[in-house]
């Protein structure tokens, strides 16, 4: 064969091999994506702790449920309710206590924190102050599951003095096993990858 007809069918032979990788790629995709859902969770075994510290973002009550699981567990005493300015001027934080209390659960449990706040770290760096403040050292934080790798990354780079335990909530809008076959769990996924890399470059 010519050296020109070796030059021909370079393109076939790259054409097939990506292919084939696609191939590949496609039939172990179950493998693969769950490995990338399974990344974002990261947590600790629950440990008695002074406070449990509920993060911002839960609109279906699963980490509330969650923190009062830890409570009724006796691991703390109290949990701290963070809550930034939501909907119709209302603070999440006195919604998210509202609904507990409806769902049965104790106000007393609760001390809910309005903060002002539109990213984790801005939120780590309010809360971290305020448990400097009282004195609280073992701290158990309750976040989503797919939260919990990004959220004990910065709280550990923000507050390294602070004892912290990352707990992950159940999310009904994501499951890392299965969280490409329904949309929300394509949206959730996403979107956390976008804020992980984000991190990662400094945005």
């Amino acid at each position: 064969m010519s050296k020109r007809g070796k030059g021909h069918s370079r393109p076939i032979v790259y054409l097939g091999l990506l292919c084939l990788l696609a191939l590949l790629l496609f039939a172990t995709s179950s493998l693969w994506m769950a490995w990338m859902g399974r990344f974002l969770v990261v947590e600790d075994a629950p440990a008695p702790a002074d406070i449990i510290v509920q993060l911002a973002g839960d609109w279906k009550g699963e980490r509330m449920q969650m923190a009062a699981k830890l409570l009724r567990e006796k691991l703390a005493p109290k949990i701290l309710v963070s809550g930034p300015k939501a909907l119709y001027d209302t603070w999440e934080s006195d919604l998210a206590v509202d609904w507990a209390v409806k769902q049965g659960m104790n106000r007393e449990w609760f001390i809910p924190l309005h903060i002002e706040a539109d990213s984790t770290v801005e939120e780590t760096r309010i809360l971290a102050s305020w448990l400097r403040e009282h004195g609280m050292k073992r701290i158990i934080l309750v976040t989503s599951n797919f939260h919990t790798r990004r959220a004990g990354q910065i709280w550990r780079s923000q507050a390294s003095d602070l004892d912290v335990r990352i707990v992950a909530a159940p999310c009904a809008q994501f499951d890392p096993d299965t969280w490409w076959k329904t949309r929300q769990g394509q949206k959730t996924f996403l979107a956390e990858w976008e804020k992980t890399i984000g991190r990662l470059v400094g945005l």
